[in-house]
């Protein structure tokens, strides 16, 4: 199956392995068509290109429901607003997409909050510069078993680069990958957030549809170290924390440092709606909360958003850079002269609680 998306520098090659479908995923911008994937056979095999620093952005939670919903129905083109200009901008920029895509089903049973958006979304973060997203979370599956197949549906149909969700355990603890600038890059997602009522049903297993989940340690870091074995840089990207909590939970920091040990170089995370704080582990780089994206609820702190970008090469995190921005209307608006400067040291303090160092 060949790739039909593209990426943002013609120096990027992109060798996707098959995660829950085949192909990238094409965001707006200076893109370039991409190579065949690793398991596709080629006549002409192509030198291996020489390894340099390349980038990627994160982002927390997105879904598409009250103004957001208008703002799809409008056109999925525009849909996140101005931050897609700081989302293109990087080789590979990973969000967490916390919705079930799908316009039926039933809401899961008890649930106060149950989000759903159409297929239209995924459309909307192609256009935006997001290449791949995590939809292990606690509203991956809100619509339940009938949601879950739509959804799988509709990632078939879009051919855009999930992770965290499959038709079984494998696909769902299955890594995107990608050739970045020389460097083989894995990101594998998971939740360690999930309704109790709903951990069985919503786990993927060996025989069954759901997500991957980060409650099963021993599944999760079987993944990473898999991923090591063929990767210059392994990223885990999760669903953690405790909602309105800035600092990280002992749960987090516990699990970060399991991730590491087996060899991830990056986790980053969302779930609680508003920041936490990020930083260097010896070599690896963690970030435990990066609040609301793109999301209805918009409060003092439960707006206050951004993007980190990390300049990687191989195993070694050069850079970090935080792009403050606040949720305005359901979208983030990047933030500009004093208010900027402000947002990037109240940012920085969040640090002051992880553990973590400036590096």
């Amino acid at each position: 199956m060949a790739c039909s998306g593209a990426v943002r520098r013609a120096s990027l090659v992109c060798a996707f392995a098959v995660l829950l479908v085949a192909g990238c995923s094409a965001a707006q911008g200076e893109r370039v068509p991409t190579a065949a994937p690793e398991d596709v056979a080629t006549a002409t095999p192509s030198p291996t290109p020489e390894r340099r620093p390349y980038t990627i952005s994160f982002a927390g939670d997105v879904h598409f429901e009250g103004v957001l919903r208008g703002r799809l129905n409008s056109d999925p083109r525009t849909a996140l607003g101005p931050i897609a200009s700081v989302l293109r901008r990087s080789d590979l920029t990973v969000l967490n997409l916390e919705t079930a895509i799908t316009t039926g089903g039933s809401p899961a049973p008890g649930k106060q909050f149950t989000f759903r958006a159409p297929p239209a979304a995924f459309a909307a973060l192609k256009a935006a510069g997001v290449d791949v997203v995590n939809m292990a979370n606690n509203h991956g599956m809100d619509y339940m078993e009938t949601g879950l197949q739509d959804t799988l549906a509709a990632i078939k149909q879009a051919r855009f680069p999930v992770i965290g969700i499959g038709k079984d355990e494998a696909e769902a603890y299955r890594p995107f990958r990608a050739t970045v600038k020389g460097n083989r890059v894995s990101v594998i997602g998971a939740t360690q957030v999930l309704d109790s009522q709903f951990i069985q049903s919503w786990t993927a297993t060996a025989d069954k549809g759901g997500l991957a989940s980060a409650k099963n340690e021993p599944r999760l870091i079987k993944a990473v170290r898999q991923a090591r074995k063929s990767s210059d840089t392994v990223i885990v990207f999760l669903h953690w924390g405790t909602e309105l909590v800035k600092c990280p939970t002992p749960v987090q920091r516990d699990l970060a440092a399991k991730l590491v040990d087996a060899g991830a170089d990056v986790v980053v995370g969302s779930h609680a709606h508003i920041l936490l704080g990020g930083g260097y582990s010896g070599q690896a780089y963690v970030q435990y909360g990066l609040g609301n994206f793109a999301f209805y609820n918009w409060g003092p702190d439960t707006g206050t958003t951004g993007v980190l970008t990390l300049k990687i090469e191989g195993r070694e995190v050069l850079k970090d850079q935080w792009t403050p921005a606040r949720i305005n209307g359901g979208v983030p608006i990047p933030m500009t002269g004093t208010a900027r400067q402000q947002a990037l040291a109240n940012y920085r303090a969040l640090r002051g609680c992880t553990g973590l160092s400036a590096g």
